[in-house]
């Protein structure tokens, strides 16, 4: 989650359930945000990986999103499509091995971890540019002899849009790897209960993106504790928020106005997002609705919302949260956030992606100061 893909950022209003590349590739961000509001876990219920992870043996054979990887060493020469996604760049750093990547095209330009922005600068884009449809071209990919291309999304390995895809690579010994959170997006052979699992992702969905990293690039132990680090951050908000009211929490990226079909801010809600706001002690007023449902949010529909909360979504640091937050609380005087004035801002820790607790920390701050 280059920034924004241009696609996404124009103000006016996009071809309704048409599946354009670029659309889709903005709706990566959403695509673990689809299905039914979660429950409220049980503040303890955080702690299921081991404590101590086995080396890697070589040949690791892994199943990806429909296809079986083989890897006979760790790889050293990763290439990173672009998605509209931070979540793949920021896990490498996050497991410290970001140095067998050669070219990533993932960036926001900023983070809610103090340093996160300045590390992804940091990684070798390779050149890469993006075309008309956000993709990498095929010529630059297999330019860089990657030995791993990963993409966050399935449908962003499809010559149709000017990338390559997984069997081309295959075909030259390359594995195509697809972020599991999101096997089922743009997969047209995806199944009902393949589609049904995805809508109900939590945060385990970046966990388990961390740890099958670990797996590949023998950085298991890494994995498991970085994990345990982030379940227990998680787990000691849920015991401080535990019984108390869950006021309502909006999250919206004005950023993304092309993902609405009404101009609006787009609203984020389902899976991993309800499940943030949750363990935040809060609840999501939009909470379980689809891509499509969210995208025909109106003004009327947002001004019949109570909101306590606002939580404002940077999607590139050019964009001004606080004059975003103040148009909304004048569209919106009814709100009781817009009442209290109450408002937070984040970028890139509610999605899926290594930074999970922030966004549930900060959110739990907000709606529970002092406890």
């Amino acid at each position: 989650m280059s920034s924004a893909p241009r696609a996404t950022r124009s103000p006016s209003r996009p071809r309704r359930r048409r599946a354009a590349p670029a659309v889709l590739l903005i709706a990566a961000l959403f695509a673990t945000a689809c299905g039914t509001t979660t429950t409220d876990p049980a503040p303890d219920a955080l702690s299921r990986e081991p404590l101590t992870a086995a080396p890697t043996s070589y040949p690791l054979t892994i199943d990806n999103c429909g296809k079986q990887l083989t890897f006979a060493k760790a790889p050293s020469r990763v290439l990173l499509t672009n998605g509209a996604s931070v979540a793949e760049v920021e896990s490498f750093i996050a497991l410290g091995i970001q140095d067998r990547i050669v070219a990533n095209s993932q960036s926001y330009g900023l983070s809610d971890e103090a340093g996160m922005a300045e590390k992804v600068a940091a990684v070798p884009t390779g050149g890469l540019t993006l075309n008309e449809n956000m993709a990498v071209p095929r010529e630059q990919i297999l330019a860089q002899r990657p030995d791993l291309v990963i993409s966050t999304w399935y449908g962003e390995f499809d010559d149709k849009i000017g990338s390559i895809s997984r069997d081309a690579l295959a075909a030259s010994g390359i594995p195509g790897f697809v972020d599991p959170a999101n096997c089922t997006l743009g997969n047209p052979a995806a199944t009902a209960d393949e589609k049904a699992r995805a809508q109900r992702q939590t945060v385990d969905a970046s966990f388990d993106l961390l740890l099958t990293l670990g797996r590949i690039f023998d950085v298991q132990q890494r994995a498991v504790n970085y994990v345990k680090q982030q379940r227990d951050r998680i787990a000691a908000v849920q015991r401080r928020v535990d019984g108390k009211p869950r006021p309502n929490v909006l999250l919206v990226y004005p950023g993304m106005t092309g993902m609405n079909s009404n101009g609006l801010p787009a609203v984020f809600g389902g899976g991993i997002y309800d499940d943030v706001i949750n363990r935040a002690g809060g609840r999501n007023p939009f909470g379980g609705k689809s891509f499509e449902q969210l995208a025909d949010v109106n003004a009327e529909a947002l001004a019949a919302t109570p909101v306590d909360l606002v939580v404002i979504g940077r999607y590139r640091a050019d964009e001004d949260a606080a004059k975003e937050a103040d148009a909304l609380f004048t569209k919106f005087p009814q709100w009781a956030a817009s009442k209290n004035k109450k408002c937070i801002t984040l970028s890139d820790s509610p999605y899926v992606g290594p930074l999970n607790a922030i966004a549930i920390e900060n959110i739990a701050d907000a709606l529970h100061p002092g406890n």
